[in-house]
């Protein structure tokens, strides 16, 4: 009798079946799901069996690279990034808005990689690059100058600076101590190196004086932007060691330029110089066109 009134679910369940397609979001191939529900009592036992047919998947091959998928999407020439500044410049190079402060582990982990890849001493990991370095202190100094309190520095970030910054200053080049503290009021220390640099060459100095305009939050002119690009293309893989500007204040100018949003007036000279580098555009043959958007906020349409 009891074992009637209280059976053992995993003796004696009643199954009933239903099927239903399931999406898998990185195949796009619908795929049957079994749902197999054992009903005992006032209770539901469940238990999903997915019935996949590999077959049709292997057959199928994306449209699109995707770079999380596919190993052909970046060039091999290219040298791959640190991860760990990497994973820092995705909370910190965004919007104004957007922006997600490190929390103090996380920038005492990010500072500490960066002063051992500039001393040589980093082991089981890429060397932080150049232009990460523009990136990354870029996006520090214009949080610093010009974004929202929300989206400036945490107090965790403060300290592993202050902590940091004395042992960096040694060891950095100075364009990017520059991009760093471009006025000397940011760290303290060392603040004379960033006020009295200019850069090497006409093309540099043109860049560094633009520079310290976007690094404080502002705008350029068409005119502006145009000079520095014109200085700077064409830019090819390998090449950028031999160009008329450093890769770090090349980087620091372009992220900074989209971390402040970009004017008309600016997105027009980067279109038209592109378009004088690279030649008339091609058309394409298609039925519908994605416009495209303002990064960040999702609103704005040009």
């Amino acid at each position: 009798m009891k074992a009637l009134l209280y059976p053992d679910p995993l003796i004696s369940p009643v199954p009933i079946t239903k099927t239903r397609p399931f999406l898998n979001p990185q195949t796009s191939v619908r795929i049957p799901i079994k749902r197999v529900d054992y009903w005992v009592g006032k209770s539901s036992y469940s238990a999903i069996n997915a019935v996949l047919d590999s077959a049709s998947i292997d057959e199928q091959e994306p449209d699109i690279k995707n770079p999380s998928l596919s190993t052909s999407y970046r060039n091999s020439e290219l040298p791959k990034p640190n991860q760990t500044v990497l994973e820092a410049q995705t909370k910190v190079c965004t919007g104004p808005t957007q922006t997600r402060p490190l929390t103090e582990e996380h920038a005492f982990k990010v500072l500490d990689t960066i002063l051992k890849s500039a001393k040589g001493e980093l082991k089981d990991e890429e060397p932080v690059s150049k232009a990460q370095l523009g990136a990354f202190f870029s996006a520090m100094t214009i949080r610093a100058n010009a974004f929202p309190e929300p989206t400036q520095w945490s107090e965790g970030e403060r300290r592993a600076m202050n902590h940091y910054w004395p042992q960096l200053i040694r060891v950095l080049p100075q364009d990017t101590i520059f991009i760093a503290d471009p006025e000397g009021s940011i760290m303290g220390v060392g603040s004379s190196i960033g006020p009295q640099f200019v850069g090497n060459g006409t093309a540099e100095m043109r860049l560094v004086g633009a520079l310290r305009e976007v690094l404080a939050g502002g705008h350029l002119g068409y005119e502006e932007v145009q000079g520095v690009l014109k200085d700077v293309l064409p830019l090819k893989a390998g090449e950028m060691e031999s160009s008329s500007a450093s890769e770090s204040l090349f980087s620091a100018f372009m992220i900074g330029q989209r971390m402040n949003r970009e004017t008309d007036r600016e997105l027009k000279a980067y279109c038209l110089a592109f378009d004088n580098e690279l030649g008339p555009a091609p058309v394409a043959d298609v039925n519908s066109l994605t416009h495209y958007g303002e990064p960040y906020d999702g609103n704005t349409r040009y």
